[in-house]
């Protein structure tokens, strides 16, 4: 087992990476909450995988266990899904020192959160991502949030989860396109952070499709730590923190044009990127050479890098909505280099055009 901790004082808590840690969700919880009660949230599928063997081991730690399942898919990350996953906790009788367990990937865990963060104005809860886009980006951080038909991620709250555990076991039984977008944020953390990352996915690009165990820790450990310094310098986002938002403006903007059921999280994000380095290249930061690297690599993760037939006008009011625009600025994450980012609010329309129809 691999262990990071995140260093937010009074909310710092572990991350912990390694096959087989499911067995002891009960036992490390239990070192870390002294809560007796415990709500598991999850998906149906993966209740019927991994369910039974959290809640087992839970229930030896001392924890009286619910379950309650949310539909798959984005869009079930709503205030309606929220409201009713309340309904359980108060028919449960939970109280302040119950627990809730994100047991999922990162739908559960953004609605989870959210939950854990309002309900009786916050209760802890823990992170067991089972996606590689979760067990990579999402679980770690503490950003929570539910959708709003306008726009995603708009209701939410920073709320640091107690524990995150990654049982790379998980990563097993992934549906080969949840696989696939997974690697969407691993590709964007070497490209705004670490070029020995970008460069490692090139050259085990076929061991990583395969999903070989010993480049998947080597993923999960470098982004989990290259994810932990940023929130640790940033945690709620005010400025640093952006840099994780690369290739996400747009993805975020065609997610919701397209009612969050076209594309998995890591796609929109895919075609975020290399449209983010198309306009970096017209904004004059970064050269052919730089667009050229980010698309194929996208390309060689299967992933997806153009555009769909939207409006383009659509495209571009849907990004003013993101929580970075601030008085009709969209604020961008840039590329100069593999590696080097940088912030810009001062993109015309016109460009913006320009790149989105190009």
């Amino acid at each position: 087992m691999k262990q990071l901790r995140i260093d937010l004082g009074e909310r710092s808590y572990d991350i912990l990476i390694g096959p087989g840690l499911l067995d002891q969700t009960g036992e490390e919880a239990g070192k870390r909450i002294p809560g007796r009660r415990a709500v598991v949230v999850t998906h149906p599928r993966i209740r019927q995988l991994y369910g039974t063997q959290v809640m087992y081991s839970l229930e030896q730690s001392g924890f009286e266990t619910f379950c309650i399942e949310i539909p798959e898919g984005e869009t079930s990350k709503t205030i309606k899904e929220a409201e009713r996953v309340f309904d359980f906790l108060i028919d449960s009788q939970c109280n302040r020192r119950s627990i809730l367990v994100a047991l999922g990937g990162g739908v559960i865990g953004d609605l989870t959160g959210f939950v854990a963060s309002t309900f009786m104005r916050g209760i802890p809860f823990i992170q067991i991502p089972t996606t590689l886009l979760s067990q990579v980006d999402s679980s770690v951080g503490g950003k929570t949030a539910v959708n709003h038909p306008k726009g995603k991620n708009l209701i939410g709250a920073f709320y640091q989860p107690r524990l995150v555990l990654i049982d790379t076991n998980s990563l097993t039984t992934l549906p080969e396109d949840e696989y696939r977008a997974g690697l969407a944020e691993v590709i964007k953390y070497g490209i705004i952070a670490d070029p020995a990352l970008f460069d490692f996915l090139i050259q085990n690009s076929e061991k990583i499709l395969n999903r070989d165990e010993t480049c998947l820790e080597h993923l999960i450990e470098t982004s989990c730590s290259i994810k932990a310094q940023v929130v640790e310098r940033d945690e709620t986002e005010s400025e640093y923190r952006m840099i994780l938002n690369f290739g996400h403006t747009l993805g975020h903007a065609v997610e919701a044009l397209t009612d969050y059921s076209k594309y998995k999280h890591g796609e929109a994000v895919a075609i975020g990127m290399v449209f983010a380095a198309k306009l970096s290249r017209e904004s004059g930061l970064c050269s052919d050479k730089v667009v050229t690297q980010i698309k194929n690599l996208v390309a060689k993760m299967k992933l997806p890098a153009d555009l769909p037939k939207l409006e383009t006008r659509d495209l571009i009011e849907a990004m003013y909505l993101d929580k970075k625009a601030i008085e009709k600025k969209i604020k961008f994450v840039l590329v100069r280099g593999i590696g080097e980012i940088e912030f810009v609010d001062t993109i015309s329309e016109s460009l913006l055009q320009k790149v989105l129809e190009n």
